[in-house]
């Protein structure tokens, strides 16, 4: 019989929903994890594509059905028609007046886009609009030749591409106009023209969402629906390049940017001009911004007045892409006191500067994939308020591609965080309640674990076995000193055992195991350290990603796996077990 086979639990992240991380052993569910973060959709995580994955939501309601709560003026609505899909899902709007239109209420802020598949009926037009009060977005699309006519000022971005069965189109538009009240779907006659008393299109499955892009469609009921990084959805990563993801655990951060990814909505956008490359995709996976300098001055995009507490570290990143040229700048903080952190993408270097109060503590670039960089910097200072201002270096028409922009408070980076109009808090991850007592030993075993930290963040954390009255046996990562150790506990007293590592940001592999009186940490393929005439814990009931049903000094950091052994395995195959 393999090791595995031998193990009560094992988690190894594969399965998963909404709430809840399946343990592949044992099979009847008892095992599972229950998993909790939060009320919204801020976490992402890289998948397995290497792309960022967010949390994604259509707060259109009923958003394929145009007879329920949608209101109709001048207009009428048969479904049943043939889709863009192949499906008998489509609509058929008809209009009776002029200015006839089928309409939905909602208030919703921020960067958003509105998007519906639609054709060509009797009439070759149609109006998007989302109504925003005096500034209403509104695009005119040409659904007979494939082309968008006029779009009003407010409006971001507008797009039509060809989905599907021929003649169907996919129009989006983006817009940020602080609250909007409704969104509107107009046959119209022609380009900036809906004067005519008759005539219909098709349209099927509405879609309003948080962003810049139209993303994959989802259908929604009475209430919004979601999808991707669910707010209680454990975050499976692939980042790095893994082949095999890693459970991602990270405690509670905010990006303070209220617009991560929309810079021309910042308090100072100049020098350059926006546009979508066709060719290039962002690290999420959609087609990328692109930023080309028409002016002399290197300072692009500025954004003012962000609240901070003094003395205290935060960290600040974006991605970046190499353009036609080789060097980018951040520079963080107030006047002339000011970190600056410059990049070059051709020798991959860092060059940083610290000015007046301000300090860069330190400094990194991560590889997203495909040119993608994020560029890192951690800082303090005694000011309370600060600018971010991003510059391009080189001479005019010079271009760059920009991406997810965050600023945190903490002495290093976590997953990116996506905003669109108000700073977003994800909540710490939270990992428990796995197994009972008939699964764990306490008179002997061993656990386990695959892991590595999230930084060198000063803190101590523990993952492990625990019951009532102080009983536990833990593994334990203390970052700032690179050490991994063991913990058994009974009734209050403690056995410890201790190892210092190479970087507890790397991978390593532990196991500490319990049988009788003694107790023996092994690390990497060694046994490190042992103590004999410990007391075994009096009950053990569930596994957690912290300390007991408390679930205090959780682990942060990465969790490739873990397993439980309710009995005792021989020192060389815990050797085994541990070695990378």
């Amino acid at each position: 019989m393999s090791i595995y086979k031998s193990s009560s639990l094992a988690m190894i992240p594969s399965a998963y929903k909404d709430g809840k991380l399946y343990s592949i052993r044992p099979t009847d569910g008892s095992g599972d994890f229950t998993f909790s973060r939060g009320s919204n959709l801020a976490a992402t995580r890289v998948d397995v594509n290497g792309l960022i994955e967010k949390g994604r939501e259509n707060l259109v309601l009923q958003s394929n059905q145009f007879d329920t709560s949608w209101i109709n003026s001048n207009s009428t609505e048969t479904g049943g028609q043939n889709g863009y899909d192949g499906s008998s899902d489509a609509w058929l709007i008809n209009k009776s007046a002029a200015n006839g239109y089928i309409r939905q209420a909602i208030s919703q802020s921020g960067v958003q886009t509105l998007s519906v598949y639609a054709k060509a009926g009797t009439l070759n037009w149609m109006r998007v609009i989302a109504d925003g009060g005096t500034s209403t977005p509104s695009t005119w699309f040409d659904l007979q030749n494939g082309v968008i006519g006029g779009a009003d000022f407010f409006t971001i971005d507008s797009n039509i591409e060809a989905v599907g069965a021929t003649g169907w189109y996919r129009c989006s538009i983006t817009f940020e106009v602080g609250t909007i009240a409704g969104v509107r779907f107009y046959p119209a006659d022609a380009n900036n023209n809906v004067s005519g008393t008759s005539g219909n299109i098709y349209i099927q499955d509405a879609q309003l969402e948080k962003g810049l892009v139209a993303t994959d469609y989802i259908e929604t009921g009475t209430s919004a629906a979601q999808s991707g990084i669910l707010e209680d959805m454990p975050r499976l990563d692939y980042s790095g390049g893994a082949s095999c993801p890693s459970l991602l655990l990270e405690p509670q951060r905010s990006n303070v940017i209220t617009q991560s990814e929309y810079l021309a909505g910042w308090n100072r956008f100049q020098n350059v001009t926006k546009s979508i490359d066709g060719s290039i995709v962002n690290p999420e996976g959609a087609l990328a911004s692109k930023y080309t300098k028409n002016s002399t001055s290197t300072s692009i995009a500025s954004f003012d007045f962000v609240n901070i507490s003094a003395s205290t570290e935060y960290t600040f990143s974006y991605f970046a892409k190499k353009g036609n040229y080789s060097r980018t700048k951040i520079e963080v903080g107030a006047g002339a006191n000011n970190v600056q952190l410059e990049y070059n993408f051709d020798t991959d270097t860092l060059s940083g500067v610290s000015n007046g109060s301000q300090t860069l503590v330190d400094s990194s670039v991560q590889d997203y994939g495909n040119g993608w960089v994020r560029i890192i910097g951690v800082f303090t200072g005694t000011q309370t308020s600060i600018n971010l201002t991003i510059y391009l270096l080189n001479a005019v028409n010079d271009y760059i591609y920009l991406y997810g922009v965050q600023v945190e408070q903490g002495s290093y980076p976590t997953s990116y965080i996506p905003t669109y109009g108000s700073s977003v808090t994800r909540s710490g991850d939270s990992c428990t309640d796995a197994g009972d007592a008939s699964l764990f030993n306490i008179n002997q075993g061993v656990v386990f674990g695959e892991f590595s930290a999230l930084a060198d963040d000063g803190t101590f954390r523990q993952f492990g076995l625990a019951g009532t009255n102080g009983n536990e046996v833990n593994l334990s990562l203390d970052s700032v000193s690179n050490r991994i150790g063991g913990i058994v506990r009974s009734n209050f007293t403690y056995y410890t055992l201790d190892y210092v590592v190479t970087d507890t940001k790397q991978n390593n592999k532990a196991a500490l195991k319990y049988e009788g009186s003694v107790i023996k940490l092994f690390v990497n393929g060694s046994l490190v350290d042992s103590f004999t005439t410990a007391t075994a814990p009096l009950d053990l009931s569930e596994f957690n990603f912290g300390i007991g049903t408390g679930n205090f000094n959780k682990f942060y950091g990465k969790m490739n796996q873990v397993l439980i052994f309710p009995t005792a395995l021989t020192d060389s195959e815990c050797i085994a077990l541990t070695t990378i």
